[in-house]
C-alpha cells in the first residue's frame, strides 16, 4: 500500500512549460497600456516562478505598480489567450496521471490566476484526472494557506505535494506535507523528501 493518500501538483515547471504564452501575454498587456519597454524575456519569468502576481507586476512591469486596472487586463489576456496558446507537458505527464488517478485523489495547488488551473486542464484534457484544484487567484490566501486548505477539505491523512520551487518546498515545511521536488522544473530545493528527474519517477516514490 502507499503511504500517500493524495497527491498534490504545483502547475507551471511541475506539469507543463507554459512560459513563452506567459510572454506574449505579459507583451499584449504592456503594449495595451502603452508602456515603452522590450518584450518580456523567458528567463526573466522562469526566475519569478511560484510567486503571486502582486510581487511579479513590480519587476517586470514597474510602471504598473500599484495599478490595479493592469492586473485586471493582465487575466483578462490570460483567459482569453491560455486556451489557445496553451503550454507543452513535461514527458510522461498524461500517462504518469492517469495511472496515479487509478489509485489515489490528485488535487493541484498553485499561485497562478483564478483562470490558470481550470485553462490547463481544459487544454490538456486532463480534468476527468484531477478532484480539486485551488490557486492564490481563487482566494488571495498563499500556498501554504491552500495547501492546508486542500488537504483538510479533501480529508486527506497523508498527502505529498509535488513541486519545482523553493517556495513550494517551504510552502509544504509549513503545511506539514511531504514534498517532492521536480530537478526538471524551474526552481532548485533545499532538503526534498524526494527528488523526481522526471515526472514518471513519482510512480517509484508512491
Amino acid at each position: 500500500m502507499s503511504r500517500y493518500d493524495g497527491i498534490i501538483f504545483d502547475m507551471d515547471g511541475t506539469l507543463w512549460d507554459a512560459v513563452e504564452s506567459y510572454c506574449q501575454i505579459w507583451d499584449k498587456t504592456i503594449e495595451e497600456f502603452g508602456f515603452n519597454k522590450p518584450p518580456v524575456k523567458r528567463e526573466q519569468l522562469i526566475s519569478l516562478m511560484g510567486n503571486t502576481l502582486d510581487r511579479i507586476v513590480p519587476i517586470v512591469t514597474p510602471e504598473a505598480t500599484g495599478n490595479k486596472e493592469f492586473i485586471v487586463r493582465l487575466g483578462e489576456n490570460e483567459r482569453e489567450m491560455m486556451p489557445v496558446l496553451g503550454g507543452k507537458l513535461y514527458d510522461g505527464v498524461e500517462e504518469t496521471i492517469k495511472k496515479l488517478s487509478r489509485t489515489h485523489k490528485l488535487l493541484m495547488v498553485s499561485n497562478c490566476s483564478a483562470d490558470g488551473l481550470p485553462n490547463f486542464l481544459r487544454f490538456t484534457r486532463l480534468q476527468p484526472y484531477i478532484s480539486d484544484t485551488l490557486s492564490n487567484g481563487d482566494n488571495g490566501l498563499d500556498k501554504v494557506a491552500n495547501i492546508s486548505l486542500i488537504v483538510n477539505r479533501n480529508n486527506l491523512k497523508s498527502p505529498l505535494y509535488v513541486g519545482d520551487t523553493k517556495g513550494d518546498e517551504e510552502a509544504c515545511r509549513k503545511a506539514g506535507v511531504d514534498f517532492a521536488w521536480a530537478s526538471y522544473g524551474f526552481g532548485s530545493a533545499r532538503m526534498p523528501e524526494y527528488i523526481l528527474t522526471k515526472f514518471s519517477d513519482i510512480l517509484n516514490i508512491i
